[in-house]
């Protein structure tokens, strides 16, 4: 007798069950066809935004020298490099100085804008080139000539001010003639959000101006270009290690083309984690139509099954079969949503490429779309376990009586912890391969509950349609009825639409609200106006003057510095390891200010504030929630550099900040004895009573004659500044949302689909004892109506909660309920369910009694 070996057995079982698989796939993909796109949407968002965002990272990689315009960036705030410190950086590798501000621009006829000035010296560019038209060498273009300095503007300044080639603008004491527009420059992603248009122009016509006074906001740069035999990252580290401590107290902000701009790098993460994550909501969405389709294929092939389990094929082998079909149909799915997002990044630049302002590189890349193919078959298999297990053990007679009863039961235990296994290692992929490991971890635990709660509703309304009373009215009795019968669609049409109206009702609260935040009517005690820049000499001489201006408004005015945190509780900033929530306060200079009163706007939480006539050693007062961050406690010292000086402090207390009120405040608030003797200027803001864009003119117009270095930044405009950027944003996130819905309306088209054959039967049944078609669609028109607003009232729900703590908690803003939006999803929902069921019903209404009695 011979025996075959355990291994071998399964080596044939496993090809058998594949040629099997193969063969039932060669009848075509019907019933599938959701299962592939629901896979494909989700595969193609995440390989999508992977391979675009890593696109972008390695064209800021590789162009990094040029976006930071040298090899290391040395910046300071509010004062220049001392001559010992430029002498070190010069006799490293060539030197290029800019200087960079707000001010006021001002045309010949007396019109005024914000812009956005960059000083440079004879060496800019040291890398790349400024894109000017008509084009012109950048000596010849910032020359004084005929008693006026030469000057490249933005176009949107021509616009603003009426002005054309030629004409000429006054920026301080200094005359500018305009010689070019300026259309790009290789270090612009380097700097920071402008809140106007740029104009370039050369150093010393800045230091011409008189807007060099003591503590203006200026912001200077060193740029050192190492010579090419060390322009190397080892010889910018070199350099940098020795910059510290060779000039330990110069306060620099240090950058190396590794890291050209760190603030942008981190945005990108951030919101390609988030479209990520978005793609991810759409494979699970998807996973609702996997395991839609594989119930469906299973209910229909099984005569087959029957046939395998009858011919002596074990529940395990029958379960492989059709596994692999699972595991291949979700290969083929996943492949076409790589070969879409691999191409995403070459379809950008070839149709942005000349507008995009980003360094796009297009590539294939193996790791983010390997994977997307991993999160595409894990999906699949998480969905997919739970309907094939259940075949194991459903003897032969079960399945031909599953036409009039089915039996439901659990799959055996092995299937569950292989499922369980397969939900962990998506779970783990999921957090593990993050940029914000919480935010994803949020997340999974947002998903495993909606889909909880996405049941607990299914079988809620099921419960409630079964108890309620019996209707007089037949087609509200049948429609009620169908909610609950055996085989019902509610469980399928919830769990399809639920997730889907979810995202969408969290991405439009989310958009009214930051449309709310910058676009629409500012806080009702939010400032008009911020002033900056206000010699310290002149700033009681500038109160009264606005008073004068604007007699019924209010002034604020306090003194204001720049200080960058260079040591906390004794441990080196670099080293401090912040909540990801605080980090941003030790990634630059921040602006810091004395008092010996609460600032507006704040309220101590924690210890007490220092006393009016205080002189002692610098006391110092954080917000709370960056205190909190930073692991800081009352008593501890932080050090502040200040001006080239490490100045310590010890905490006093914590506060609580009003940020969204507009108005002047600060992380950091000193005792006044902190910086006593140090030049600084003064920041100011004026609120009107009864603002209007005629009296907002005249205000700015008599600050800049009265005060020409004062630099005027209207609140309405800073906020539509950012407002704009916010809306793209906004934009992006709701393209990527679409793949969910697109997904979410897809699973609920194949739920209603796997369900035509009931519904066929049920409309034969029902028209042979004499029901109507009207009657018939009214009935399936009101179940599909109840099943609808029951899915959207939760998904309004859901989602308004996630919007809520999406917006106070990360976005740390105010939240209102944006009621029309809500609405508008609810009957969207509406729509969507009762046109789909509808259009499923009257094919099943077409059927002829005849043909369908005969089979039954």
């Amino acid at each position: 007798m011979t025996t075959v070996s355990e291994p071998v057995y399964r080596s044939r079982a496993s090809s058998l069950a594949f040629r099997y698989a193969l063969r039932e796939l060669r009848g075509g993909l019907r019933g599938f066809y959701v299962f592939i796109a629901c896979i494909a949407l989700g595969v193609m968002a995440i390989a999508g935004v992977g391979s675009v965002a890593a696109s972008l990272g390695e064209g800021l990689t590789r162009e990094g020298r040029t976006l930071l315009g040298g090899d290391v960036a040395f910046s300071l705030i509010q004062r220049e490099a001392k001559p010992e410190e430029i002498g070190f950086l010069r006799a490293r590798g060539q030197v290029s100085v800019a200087a960079a501000l707000r001010v006021m621009a001002r045309s010949n006829d007396g019109k005024l804008a914000l812009v956005e000035l960059k000083a440079v010296d004879g060496n800019y560019p040291m890398l790349g080139e400024v894109t000017l038209e008509p084009k012109m060498p950048m000596a010849d273009l910032l020359a004084e000539r005929d008693g006026a300095f030469g000057a490249a503007v933005d176009s949107t300044l021509l616009a603003r001010l009426d002005l054309k080639l030629g004409d000429r603008i006054t920026i301080g004491n200094a005359t500018f003639q305009i010689r070019s527009v300026v259309s790009a420059e290789p270090d612009k992603l380097a700097g920071n959000v402008g809140l106007g248009p740029r104009v370039l122009v050369s150093e010393a016509s800045l230091r011409a101006s008189g807007l060099l006074q003591p503590g203006s906001l200026v912001r200077w740069i060193y740029r050192v270009k190492l010579p090419n035999n060390a322009a190397d990252d080892r010889a910018a580290t070199q350099l940098i290690e020795n910059a510290r401590s060779a000039l330990p107290e110069a306060g620099w902000w240090i950058r190396s083309s590794s890291n050209a701009s760190p603030q942008l790098e981190r945005t990108i993460n951030r919101f390609s984690q988030f479209l990520t994550l978005v793609g991810l909501a759409a494979l699970l969405v998807g996973g609702v139509g996997v395991a839609n389709a594989v119930k469906s294929h299973i209910d229909r092939r099984r005569d087959v099954i029957a046939s395998f389990k009858a011919l002596g094929a074990t529940g395990r082998d029958v379960f492989t079969i059709y596994l692999t079909q699972v595991v291949l149909l979700a290969a083929v799915g996943s492949v076409i949503g790589l070969a879409a997002g691999a191409a995403l990044p070459f379809l950008i630049v070839g149709v942005f490429g000349k507008v995009l302002p980003l360094p796009v590189i297009p590539a294939l890349h193996p790791d983010e779309l390997a994977l997307s193919f991993v999160y595409g078959l894990l999906t699949a298999l998480a969905f997919g376990l739970w309907p094939l297990g259940r075949v194991h053990d459903v003897p032969v007679a079960a399945l031909f009586r599953e036409e009039v009863a089915r039996e439901w039961h659990r799959p055996r235990w092995g299937y569950l912890a292989l499922m369980a296994a397969v939900i962990v290692l998506l779970v783990t992929v999921a957090i593990g391969l993050s940029y914000d490991k919480r935010v994803a971890a949020v997340f999974v635990v947002s998903s495993v509950a909606v889909f909880a709660l996405l049941r607990g509703v299914a079988a809620g309304l099921m419960a409630l349609a079964r108890r309620m009373p019996r209707s007089r009215i037949t087609m509200l009795r049948l429609a009620i009825a169908n909610i609950y019968r055996p085989g019902a669609l509610t469980p399928s049409v919830v769990m399809s639409l639920g997730l889907g109206l979810a995202v969408l009702v969290t991405i439009t609260q989310i958009d009214g609200n930051l449309r709310r935040q910058f676009l629409a009517a500012l806080p009702e005690k939010a400032p008009s106006f911020y002033f900056i820049d206000i010699p310290t000499a002149d700033s009681d001489r500038f109160g009264a003057f606005l008073k004068q201006v604007a007699p019924q408004s209010t002034v604020e005015d306090v003194p204001m510095l720049r200080g960058r945190i260079v040591a906390a509780r004794g441990v080196k900033a670099d080293e401090l390891n912040p909540s990801q929530d605080s980090e941003w306060v030790l990634q630059s200079d921040r602006g810091l200010t004395y008092t010996n009163e609460v600032p507006k706007g704040s309220k101590v939480v924690e210890g007490e504030w220092w006393n009016a006539d205080y002189k002692g050693p610098p006391l110092v007062s954080l917000e709370k929630k960056i205190a909190d961050g930073l692991k800081l406690r009352i008593g501890d010292e932080i050090v502040v550099n200040v001006l080239g000086r490490d100045i310590p402090a010890r905490i006093s207390n914590f506060r609580n900040v009003d940020w969204q009120g507009l108005g002047i405040n600060f992380v950091l608030v000193f005792s006044p004895n902190a910086f006593k003797g140090a030049p600084h200027s003064h920041v100011a803001t004026l609120s009107e009573v009864h603002p209007d864009p005629a009296g907002d003119a005249r205000i700015i117009k008599q600050v800049a004659d009265a005060f020409p270095m004062v630099t005027s930044v209207r609140v309405r405009e800073a906020l539509e500044t950012i407002g704009t950027v916010v809306t793209n944003l906004v934009l992006a996130i709701r393209g990527a949302s679409a793949v969910t819905l697109i997904s979410a309306i897809l699973v609920l088209g194949g739920a209603l689909a796997a369900g035509h054959r009931h519904r066929v039967y049920d409309a034969v049944i029902l028209k042979t004892l004499g029901a109507t078609r009207a009657r018939l669609l009214g009935a399936y028109a009101l179940e599909y109506l109840m099943i609808g607003l029951a899915t959207a009232v939760f998904g309004v729900i859901a989602g308004s909660i996630a919007a809520w703590l999406i917006v106070t908690r990360l976005m740390t803003l105010s939240f209102v309920w944006q009621a029309g939006s809500a609405a508008g999803v609810v009957v969207a929902a509406l729509i969507v369910t009762v046109g789909l069921g509808l259009a499923g019903t009257l094919l099943a209404l077409n059927q002829k009694p005849a043909s369908v009695l005969r089979n039954l």
